[in-house]
């Protein structure tokens, strides 16, 4: 709970825009991964979801009351906002994974059993997840700092400081991720292209081919008189020879 003065006529929510940095730009700017997985929609709903309490904690600070303003940017509210977006992203490059092993398979004809092993799990795609928000431990501990300074009668300027450097944190936090989630796109290539170079082994035709021409050569020694007929083929041989 927050208990703050409700006196407080000018506590205001600063403009977090340009804290934020790369999150507030062009959703479809942003590199696209080596799987082309692109997450520019997710860092947009993420931003906005930023701005949306930032608006509502806008009005509470509107109408005098400095206490909703800080609970409605709270750490467990922005921190939800944060890994709503990391297991959003995982399950972004886990299905696109997927999808171009599929696509891979197809391609080269890899044995379906085989391909559907390699498919990334449930349990691959939390452990994405942990690679993923590795990076946000900055964003976590400003978090821990913004809800200090929400406590206790705070002071407003210590307060929009700590919300500044959240936001801040929070930018950081969405670059970490991004070059995670190129670092794990390339690793999944390197599987992709394995199974899309993938060819059956030739060696078991080669073996056919050489088992049926050494049959063949030697029916025809035998048949031409060349060998001693062996008596389980003599029926055959006695056949042959009446038909010439």
């Amino acid at each position: 709970m927050y208990h703050l003065p409700q006196s407080t006529d000018h506590w205001t929510v600063p403009e977090l825009g340009p804290s934020l940095g790369r999150l507030v730009v062009s959703p479809d700017e942003g590199a696209e991964g080596a799987l082309g997985a692109r997450l520019g929609d997710i860092r947009l709903r993420l931003v906005t979801g930023v701005f949306e309490l930032a608006g509502v904690a806008r009005s509470f600070a509107a109408t005098g009351d400095p206490g909703g303003a800080v609970g409605s940017l709270s750490r467990v509210a922005l921190l939800g906002l944060y890994e709503k977006a990391v297991a959003t992203a995982a399950e972004r490059i886990a299905a696109t994974v997927n999808a171009q092993l599929q696509s891979a398979a197809a391609e080269s004809r890899f044995p379906a059993a085989r391909w559907r092993r390699l498919l990334v799990t449930t349990e691959d795609t939390r452990a994405i997840a942990a690679r993923l928000g590795s990076g946000g431990a900055g964003f976590v501990a400003a978090l821990d700092a913004l809800e200090q300074a929400g406590h206790a009668r705070p002071e407003q300027r210590a307060w929009q400081e700590a919300l500044l450097t959240s936001a801040r944190r929070l930018e950081s936090a969405w670059i970490a991720l991004e070059e995670s989630a190129g670092a794990e796109q390339r690793q999944w290539r390197t599987e992709v292209a394995r199974v899309r170079a993938w060819s059956r082994p030739a060696w078991p035709l080669g073996l056919v081919t050489l088992l049926v021409l050494a049959v063949a050569a030697y029916l025809g020694l035998l048949l031409g008189g060349y060998l001693p007929v062996p008596q389980p083929l003599a029926g055959l041989t006695a056949w042959w020879w009446t038909r010439l």
